[in-house]
């Protein structure tokens, strides 16, 4: 993913917690002339020039998204057709050569990171409850951090700690001998802020914190590139003092005076802030996390109002940091390991769901738009940015290839009733579409999305699981190869060879009634005729954990196993690992009951280098017989 790049400007809001001193930030930055460190290879993101000229851009767009009860709510629209746009001269069709019909060698399998997590890009490790780097294990277990040893024969406990009471929902991420770990910290408001504490673990029974500090903006996501972390935060819309109608003032009066309060706001109210805190946790510091060189601005008048920061830094160092802004909104941030996307996506109007939250004070009008950016170390370079008509659902259904952002669009008031994959290409500051294929699932919802190299398996359901092939080894002709129709769907696929892929999903009768979760394979060493080879089906109203999160399937390449957490419901439930080996296309399954209640969410299976795996649950962490 790439948005817009602050570069060469240091985060010197550092703290040092050794011997324990500590730096304290300086002051907000003073409004006027600023220095301009971003580079923009594109002009759709501009660089305002002062302080002023960022706070009068703020207050522009801002009057028109204020109404008599403040921010305004985001729009949804009613289709006033069902019907089905044709599209019958698409990209792909025409004289192009044959596509290759072989999946051999183009679904590439995928273990664990090298942490232990179960990753969308590999490159690209992500935050989870649980770390290993093969000899030392680290977990979150409620409010501590505990570390093991897990060289020996059963898992011995090397030390554990606390997190500041106010932290919750930590995951950690793990480079080297740092440890960090991200939580949220709520507010009275359905905000929350943002923790971020680094620990030396060096000595794992020792470990020391080395850096601690809050943002006051919502993390959307944190990612790791080797030993280089980011963080994408959204600061949203101010908190200001608006009115509402009373018997004493209508709602013209109120949207009025509520303008009048946008344009009496200061820079301050619109930039995030970022407080250091000492070995103690007590605070040392405030300060704006973002000069006003290091935010850029949206041409388009109609982009979502908000302040976005990404925040790149050395897992060593966490106190020099490279900062970009984009003054947009969004909760959807893909990243591939050389470029980062940040989108602002559409809402559905054909009744399928957005994962992400509302973005307040936008209008929809079914497209979504995207920033790109190119990733070096901790830098970002804002390269290009384009539109697309429908909605992004999730990071899982962007991808980045050789230069190229592949898409999986669901329907929106700017589309027909169906799903589409688009492709992109960075056309000097422009992300052109260079081909796309429509028509995938005709009034059904995407469920799930799998890229590689050059294939698309896009899943969507309403009463079948239509599993579609789409060939992109030529980006302007993608094509449509095979589909695949059977009961249910595949909410997470996962490559597992050459040619075939698990999916985890629902299990469901041919007019669409649930039955409970399923586990199955499929072979597409035959993109013309996908085909599923064979099937799990656990028992009625189960659920497959990796649906809602994948962190919570493993594949083992070298013993051909599966291991992915199945519960019987959402409450009151009890959970199992299902033990699929995999022998050419079929299945066989082991069910081991593992934990009871909301605890079935924290389990855990990590493969550690030397073959054993770690079962982390509620309580307790030890070796996994597979």
């Amino acid at each position: 993913m790439a948005a817009v790049a602050a570069l060469g400007t240091s985060f010197v809001a550092g703290m040092a917690i050794a011997g324990g001193t500590t730096a304290t930030p300086p002051g907000p930055p003073t409004p006027g002339p600023v220095d301009l460190p971003i580079r923009l290879a594109n002009a759709d993101l501009r660089v305002p020039g002062s302080c002023d000229a960022l706070l009068d851009s703020y207050i522009d767009r801002g009057v028109e998204r204020v109404g008599p009860y403040g921010w305004d709510s985001p729009v949804y629209y009613l289709a006033e057709d069902g019907g089905v746009v044709a599209n019958e001269d698409s990209a792909g069709s025409g004289d192009a050569e044959p596509a290759p019909t072989s999946g051999e060698g183009r679904v590439v399998e995928q273990g664990s990171s090298a942490t232990g997590t179960n990753v969308q890009e590999v490159g690209v490790d992500e935050p989870d409850v649980v770390k290993t780097d093969g000899e030392l294990l680290v977990r979150v277990l409620e409010d501590d951090v505990v570390l093991y040893d897990v060289t020996g024969s059963e898992p011995l406990e090397l030390a554990r700690f606390d997190l500041p009471g106010e932290v919750e929902s930590a995951e950690l991420l793990l480079a080297g001998d740092s440890l960090i770990v991200t939580g949220t910290v709520e507010r009275s408001d359905v905000s929350g802020d943002t923790r971020v504490i680094t620990y030396d673990v060096s000595d794992p029974a020792e470990p020391r914190r080395v850096d601690d500090r809050g943002y006051d903006a919502d993390l959307v996501r944190a990612v790791q590139h080797d030993d280089d972390v980011r963080l994408v935060l959204n600061g949203g819309l101010p908190d200001l003092d608006f009115v509402q109608p009373r018997f004493w003032r209508d709602a013209e009066e109120a949207t009025e005076r509520n303008q009048d309060v946008v344009r009496e706001s200061t820079i301050d109210d619109w930039l995030p802030t970022v407080t250091t805190y000492d070995a103690d946790g007590e605070p040392t510091g405030t300060q704006s996390l973002l000069d006003c060189a290091e935010v850029t601005v949206p041409e388009s008048a109609d982009a979502a109002l908000g302040t976005m920061a990404v925040v790149g830094f050395d897992a060593d160092d966490p106190g020099d940091a490279d900062l970009l802004g984009v003054a947009t909104d969004t909760r959807l941030a893909y990243f591939s390991p050389t470029r980062m996307y940040l989108a602002t996506s559409a809402w559905s109007t054909w009744g399928c769901c957005w994962d992400g939250m509302p973005v307040a004070g936008t209008a929809d009008d079914g497209r979504s738009r995207i920033y790109g950016f190119e990733l070096d170390g901790t830098d970002a370079t804002y390269v290009a940015s384009g539109v697309v008509d429908g909605v992004i659902q999730d990071r899982w259904a962007m991808d980045e290839h050789d230069g190229v952002l592949r898409v999986a669009v669901g329907p929106s008031q700017e589309t027909g009733n169906f799903n589409s994959v688009v492709l992109l290409r960075e056309d000097g500051s422009d992300l052109e579409e260079v081909g796309r294929v429509d028509k995938l699932g005709v009034g059904e919802d995407i469920k799930s999305v799998r890229w590689f190299d050059s294939l698309a398996i896009v899943v969507t359901f309403r009463q079948v699981d239509p599993l579609y092939a789409i060939d992109l080894t030529v980006p302007e002709r993608p094509e449509l190869l095979g589909e695949l129709k059977i009961p249910g769907f595949s909410e997470y696929l996962h490559p597992i060879s050459g040619d075939r892929l698990i999916g985890l999903g629902q299990d469901a009768t041919l007019s669409g009634m649930l039955r409970g979760a399923q586990a199955a394979v499929f072979d597409v060493s035959d993109l013309t005729d996908p085909r599923r080879t064979d099937v799990v089906s656990y028992r009625s109203g189960s659920v497959a954990a990796a649906a809602a999160d994948p962190r919570q399937f493993t594949w083992l390449p070298d013993a051909r196993t599966a291991l992915t957490v199945v519960s019987q419901g959402w409450e009151g439930r009890t959970g199992w690992v299902s033990v699929l080996a995999v022998d050419g296309g079929s299945l066989t399954n082991r069910m081991v009951e593992v934990e009871y209640g909301t605890d079935v969410d924290d389990v855990r299976l990590v493969p550690l280098p030397d073959g054993r795996v770690v079962l982390t649950t509620g309580e307790d962490v030890s070796f996994f017989e597979v």
